[in-house]
């Protein structure tokens, strides 16, 4: 006689649920036998769906149905877990008498004990990221045993709908920090009535939830009292005006999706809107044509931090745009294509400055009052001439106006330039043209230090051939970074052979560290 195999219990309602499986996570579409194979399988759907076979066809059979045709897979219920329930995640986080890995066999060590033996009145965070959680558990337990949660991290976690994170939250009432990130959540119909479940809520990030901007705008209304929203990395596109919704928000972060550029001027909507961040959104123009050049425009009139970082910005159109803006203090643009005629990323940075008069940082670095004026004067020299041939003081062109709206501002504040100080128009680019340079090799103490006199306008790849050629190490093989006296004990990567030295603002007395493998 053989002996008959018991299969793992599977959850009635498993269907909708998700699990965990081979390392990734997946949402049961069907539960049954798949012919002509013995016993029972789970249909999934894999929320990253190239580790998929197929659409929840087999031989002919549509068993169940995938957005993606290679987004399914069949697998054997004791493959997957369903995961965990709060307070037993919050045992395996927290409990110091226990170290035990995060299993069935330990859900089931804790799951006759009485609440009482385990006692957590003293947490204000519960950081329960890839702990598996699925659910609340018993009713009413959250909320004798972790009443004083304020910060609560369930990314990567097996909730399956927002109705399963609000039998969570109901129950801490005093929670102001989700954290919901790389969660598939299925969207409620009718989310004001689970407002109370997030009534305190201040912060929320939602990284990589497979979200459109309209689906955010209908989940809103269960977020009051929100401050700080985090939706980066999602499928968030066009961006529909936020009425009546998120009026609170103060702090929005829509890096990595991959945004219609044109409706950005609908989060206009937000009233309290302080600072926006767009890195990697695919944008290269900004405009508001409720204004001219060199006027300010009521748009997002609280606005004072803005990143645009690693965007396809050429443009410096885009900026003059940028200065509309009656608050704006903050400004990172690192990663975009704004060039001056020399080439110089510091010139380009001067201009920047220049051209946005109240900012006072400039990519996370403060600038100083010399630094500005500075700037401000080298922008009245740079293009002084061009200002004379259009008329000067006396007839100004609309074009040049166009280009240059704080030009005037700025003749008014300094004056007008001389002539003769316009003939040295590159004078700043022939002053850095030559740099003496020290190399350093940190991983070879006995190696002397090499003083050189190169190019600013040297190629990383150039300087790595000029190593080659000193050091006989493959160029291959060859690390550079460099530090400056400006900041010390930091060092900056070198992680272009094609941008130049100038390009990373290297300096006469600046020290480049050698090091390779």
């Amino acid at each position: 006689m053989g002996i008959e195999l018991t299969e793992p219990e599977v959850p009635g309602d498993a269907v909708g649920r998700r699990v965990f499986c081979g390392a990734a996570r997946a949402t049961v579409r069907y539960v049954g036998p798949v012919p002509p194979t013995e016993g029972l399988w789970l249909g999934v759907e894999w929320e990253e769906p190239s580790r998929g076979k197929h659409d929840g066809s087999h031989d002919g059979v549509h068993y169940f149905t995938c957005r993606d045709a290679t987004g399914g897979s069949f697998v054997r219920p004791a493959k997957v877990s369903f995961g965990l329930d709060y307070l037993t995640a919050v045992r395996l986080a927290y409990d110091t008498d226990t170290d035990a890995p995060l299993s069935d066999t330990v859900s089931a060590m804790f799951k006759d004990k009485p609440i009482e033996e385990r006692s957590f009145q003293s947490l204000t965070s519960a950081l329960l990221g890839e702990r598996h959680v699925n659910g609340p558990g018993r009713d009413g337990d959250i909320r004798r045993t972790t009443p004083n949660i304020k910060w609560l991290d369930m990314s990567r976690s097996l909730l399956s709908s927002w109705e399963d994170v609000s039998s969570i939250t109901e129950q801490l009432e005093g929670l102001e920090v989700l954290q919901l990130s790389y969660n598939t959540l299925r969207l409620t119909s009718d989310p004001s009535s689970l407002s109370r479940s997030f009534f305190s809520l201040k912060v929320l990030s939602l990284i990589r939830c497979d979200l459109t901007w309209p689906q955010i705008l209908e989940c809103a209304p269960m977020w009051p009292q929100l401050e700080d929203l985090c939706v980066e990395d999602n499928n968030i596109t066009e961006l529909q005006r936020p009425e009546g919704v998120l009026q609170n928000v103060s702090n929005l972060s829509l890096s990595r999706n991959p945004l219609v550029q044109e409706t950005v001027v609908n989060l206009s909507a937000l009233p309290r809107l302080q600072q926006l961040t767009l890195s990697q959104c695919g944008l290269s123009l900004i405009r508001f044509t409720d204004t001219a050049p060199g006027s300010q425009t009521d748009k997002f009139p609280e606005l004072r931090e803005v990143n645009l970082s690693d965007n396809n910005i050429t443009e410096w159109c885009v900026v003059d745009e940028l200065a509309k803006l009656s608050s704006l203090m903050k400004l990172s643009c690192r990663g975009n294509r704004l060039t001056s005629s020399d080439g110089n990323r510091k010139t380009a940075d001067q201009i920047l400055i220049a051209k946005l008069g109240q900012l006072v940082t400039l990519n996370n670095c403060q600038i100083h009052p010399e630094e500005r004026r500075g700037a401000e004067l080298d922008y009245i020299k740079m293009f002084g001439g061009e200002w004379l041939k259009t008329g000067g003081r006396s007839q100004t062109s609309d074009q040049f106006t166009l280009q240059h709206p704080r030009y005037q501002s700025l003749i008014d504040k300094y004056g007008a330039p001389d002539e003769g100080e316009l003939t040295k128009p590159k004078s700043f680019a022939l002053k850095n043209q030559l740099l003496k340079i020290t190399f350093l090799f940190p991983d070879d103490a006995e190696r002397a230090p090499i003083h050189k006199t190169v190019p600013a306008s040297m190629l990383v790849q150039k300087v790595k051939g000029l190593l080659q050629r000193l050091l006989k190490v493959p160029v291959a093989d060859l690390k550079l970074t460099y530090c400056t006296p400006k900041k010390l004990g930091t060092e900056f990567e070198l992680d272009s052979d094609t941008k130049t030295l100038q390009f990373y603002t290297i300096e006469e007395g600046d020290q480049v560290l050698v090091r390779w493998s």
